[in-house]
């Protein structure tokens, strides 16, 4: 019977006490640490203060090409990909750093969450699978998420051409609710 490592577990311990913190579910836990399913439970019910969301994982690819889903794993994908280039981050280590990096900026520029630690966790081993790919748009050049056997050469992105319903919104159409009452009481 081999040893635990003590430093091993309290890496993965903090490793799992970052993905709770972040919103990973159980499934995910499970797959990127070697701690017991027993032990994710009472870390998780710890960190969060309430037992994990059951249920299954989101698994369809097509999620990820819907206009404002390909826009925010795009952007994910342009971040994990620039810290794998540029860093000696890997694995987990760093999807929690590019999906830091995909909060900063969806906060800074006001924008809502779209993708879920665990739909970038997903969308990575799809990437892994060679079901998606990142294909370029003809008109800006960016690299966006698309269906690996889907042919790219005329490739061009949902910011580029918008769908006529982009930005409709429950969420919108209460922000542009809230602006005209607030403008028809001044």
């Amino acid at each position: 019977m081999a040893a635990k490592s003590i430093v091993a577990e309290g890496e993965d311990i903090r490793m799992a006490t970052d993905l709770i913190r972040l919103g990973a579910r159980l499934q995910m836990l499970e797959a990127e640490t070697r701690l017991s399913r027993e032990r994710l439970l009472r870390l998780y019910k710890e960190v969060k203060g309430m037992s994990p969301p059951k249920g299954m994982l989101p698994f369809s690819a097509d999620w990820f090409l819907t206009w404002q889903p390909n826009t925010h794993a795009s952007l994910f994908m342009s971040l994990h990909k620039f810290i794998k280039a540029h860093t000696r981050c890997q694995g987990v280590d760093a999807i929690i750093k590019a999906y830091r990096l995909y909060l900063e900026h969806v906060e800074m520029h006001g924008m809502e969450c779209v993708l879920s630690l665990t739909r970038a966790w997903t969308l990575l081993r799809f990437f892994d699978a060679g079901i998606l790919k990142l294909a370029t748009c003809k008109a800006c050049g960016g690299e966006f998420v698309a269906h690996a056997y889907d042919l790219t050469d005329e490739y061009v992105c949902g910011l580029c051409h918008m769908p006529a319903r982009a930005g409709k919104t429950k969420k919108a159409a209460r922000e542009a609710e809230a602006r005209a009452v607030g403008l028809s009481v001044n």
